[in-house]
């Protein structure tokens, strides 16, 4: 975080923020956002209520894409227009219901690749090859913290597939 409170987020550049508020979480999306653009992929990694729609909801905000982003438990994509002329839209997926590669082709997400932001959920291991750089976050809850924090962590890196 820097001196404001605000995580300091730099395209290409990993980074780690404390995020001891759901409003964190968010801010660090809002933060993210900033240095997305149309055509980047997007995945988050973490358990059940590591914060995972949160980011994406700071992710939307800071797109500035329409409608309400909330858990995909029980879509497998949902598609956000853009809410600004020449912005981004998102695309966000939950990778743990798709069944693997296939259904993630079926999904034809490439063919909106270059006018969205895509975010995967649950999407290591699944949607990397869907572009030559991605944005990897993983977001870690208090219990599952190697260090015994007592508060939610992102640590982010751009990952190339070279």
């Amino acid at each position: 975080m820097s001196g404001d409170g605000h995580p300091r987020v730099q395209r290409g550049q990993p980074g780690r923020a404390v995020l001891p508020e759901t409003a964190d979480t968010e801010d660090l999306g809002r933060a993210l956002a900033g240095v997305l653009r149309a055509g980047d992929l997007v995945i988050l990694d973490g358990p059940l209520g590591a914060g995972k729609t949160a980011l994406t909801r700071g992710l939307g905000a800071g797109l500035g894409v329409a409608g309400r982003i909330s858990s995909p438990t029980f879509i497998i994509a949902r598609e956000h227009r853009p809410g600004r002329p020449g912005g981004p839209g998102l695309i966000h997926v939950d990778a743990y219901r798709l069944g693997g590669l296939d259904d993630l082709d079926a999904l034809d997400l490439d063919t909106d690749l270059d006018d969205s932001v895509v975010v995967v959920e649950w999407g290591e291991g699944v949607a990397e090859r869907l572009v030559d750089e991605y944005l990897l976050v993983r977001l870690r809850r208090p219990e599952d913290s190697a260090d015994g924090s007592e508060v939610r962590t992102a640590d982010w890196e751009w990952v190339s597939n070279d």
